[in-house]
């Protein structure tokens, strides 16, 4: 029951964590700027090189393409009210701010999800049906697939954040997170949210569970064709690709499930620090590593890093001789 005269909530305060002491703000604050630039600037490398090298221009790398801007995109969302909270005690955001700050926070983590199973079907195709993989998956092919996940993506954002709009915000302005999401936005609502939060948790399980279910699926159809192959380098070779990408989906995924369950599961509680940093590290790890593993373990965006550096070499090494002009 809403009380008859309220103020309605203009501003919200971004808290970060609430169990960090002050004094260690700017430490914090440049962990989040390192990671904020290690991750643009990496990202932003991948997609120049996609850009400007036509042998890069391949299914695989479209979606790497693809993961490498909603990186991006996520990080520039997210880290730098967070930076500006703990540099300068800059917490202050609006609440149309916040609720357009929630929307893309939670869009690039459904677009990501996309991505991550559309990577995985471009990988089980390769590996499962190697002689009908040109044919099955092409550029066009994988266009419209990268396509229909940035479009898709914005759908189960859109109606939480609408949901969000709605409700009235007359008392606490204080989110406990280091930006606004759906959870610790609506938890300040002075109205009941139960149903908000049923249909918010249905989204988010369908957003994480549908993607990670055909992960798995995949993965363990990889792992059998992996098993039955006679080359022991190749199965080896392919064995560790996997599990290097494996590992990066279970870092995003896993923390995700735990932080969105554990209010639905009985006598499981966290603390608003681990839940803070469980989203923390299931979010800007995998955007971070990512530009390191791809460049570093595929072998033909390794030769166009040697080429490129090798032109730069060339360039430098190169000076013009000046010949004397006879008059």
């Amino acid at each position: 029951m809403l009380p008859r005269n309220y103020t309605s909530v203009s501003e919200f305060v971004i808290v970060g964590f609430p169990g960090l002491h002050p004094s260690f703000n700017q430490l914090v604050a440049w962990f989040f700027f390192f990671i904020y630039v290690t991750t643009v600037v990496g990202n932003i490398l991948l997609v120049v090189l996609f850009a400007l090298e036509r042998s890069l221009q391949k299914p695989m790398y479209i979606i790497m393409l693809s993961l490498a801007l909603s990186d991006i995109g996520f990080c520039t969302v997210s880290l730098p009210k967070v930076i500006a909270r703990y540099w300068w005690d800059d917490a202050g955001i609006s609440f149309y701010l916040c609720l357009i700050q929630k929307q893309f926070i939670h869009y690039f983590g459904a677009l990501t999800s996309l991505i991550m199973m559309t990577m995985a079907m471009d990988k089980y195709l390769a590996i499962c049906f190697p002689l009908r993989y040109t044919e099955l998956m092409t550029n066009r092919t994988m266009s419209l697939l990268t396509a229909l996940s940035w479009v898709s993506a914005m759908i189960s954002p859109a109606i939480t954040t609408i949901q969000s709009s709605q409700m009235p915000f007359c008392g606490p302005n204080r989110i406990i997170h280091c930006y606004c999401d759906t959870t610790s936005l609506n938890q300040l609502s002075c109205a009941d949210i139960s149903s908000q939060s049923r249909v918010s948790f249905s989204l988010a399980m369908v957003v994480l569970f549908l993607p990670f279910g055909f992960i798995v699926f995949s993965y363990v159809n990889i792992i059998v064709t992996v098993m039955r192959m006679a080359n022991t380098q190749g199965r080896l070779k392919t064995f560790s690709t996997c599990v290097t990408q494996g590992c990066i989906i279970l870092i995003y995924y896993i923390p995700r499930f735990i932080v969105n369950a554990t209010p639905y599961i009985p006598n499981l509680t966290t603390t608003p620090d681990l839940r803070i940093s469980l989203a923390i590290f299931s979010s800007l790890l995998p955007p971070l590593l990512n530009p390191f593993i791809y460049c570093l373990r595929t072998k033909e965006i390794k030769a166009s890093l040697a080429k490129w550096a090798y032109r730069g070499q060339s360039n430098a090494h190169h000076k013009p001789s000046i010949h004397p002009i006879a008059c």
